[in-house]
C-alpha cells in the first residue's frame, strides 16, 4: 500500500495510472474518498495518500438520460442512458462512480448489493485525456 503526501499529485494522476487512491489523516485516522486535502473530522491537513481496494457492493443508482455535455460526447441521452451509483468498498469507504455493465435501459433488473470491481475508463487523446473511475459487476 503506498503513502505519500496529498501534495505530490493528483487524484486524476493516479487513476491515469490504474491506481485507486484516498486519502487519511494523519492526525485522527479518517479516510476519504475521493481524496480531501484537509480532514473534514478534525480540520488539520495532515492528509496522506492511501491505496484502496477497489472492490464493494452497490448501495444506491440512478440512471441518467439527460447528462453533461462530456456524457453525451460518449453517446448517452435518452435512448441509450447511463448509470451513476454510490458504491460501499470492502473497507467501509464509500464513492459515487459509474457502474457500466448493468441494463441502463430496464433499471429494475439493477440490484442492490451486487458485487463491483473497480475500471478505470480512459478518455481522449493527449491533452485531452482524461482517467474517470467507474465499476463494473465483478
Amino acid at each position: 500500500m503506498e503513502t505519500r503526501p496529498i501534495n505530490d499529485v493528483s487524484y486524476e494522476a493516479y487513476l491515469k495510472e490504474e491506481k485507486l487512491m484516498g486519502s487519511s489523516c494523519g492526525s485522527c485516522g479518517a479516510r476519504f474518498l475521493p481524496p480531501r486535502p484537509i480532514c473534514t473530522e478534525c480540520h488539520k491537513a495532515e492528509m496522506d495518500w492511501n491505496e484502496v481496494e477497489g472492490k464493494g457492493k452497490l448501495v444506491s443508482f440512478t440512471c441518467i438520460a439527460v447528462g453533461p455535455p462530456s456524457m453525451k460526447a460518449e453517446g448517452f441521452d435518452r435512448n441509450n442512458p447511463y448509470c451513476l451509483g454510490v458504491v460501499e468498498l470492502a473497507d467501509g469507504l464509500r464513492v459515487v462512480a459509474r457502474i457500466q455493465g448493468v441494463d441502463t435501459k430496464n433499471p429494475e433488473t439493477i440490484e442492490i448489493g451486487t458485487s463491483l470491481s473497480a475500471k478505470i475508463l480512459h478518455r481522449g487523446e493527449g491533452e485531452e485525456a482524461r482517467a474517470v473511475l467507474a465499476f463494473e459487476p465483478a
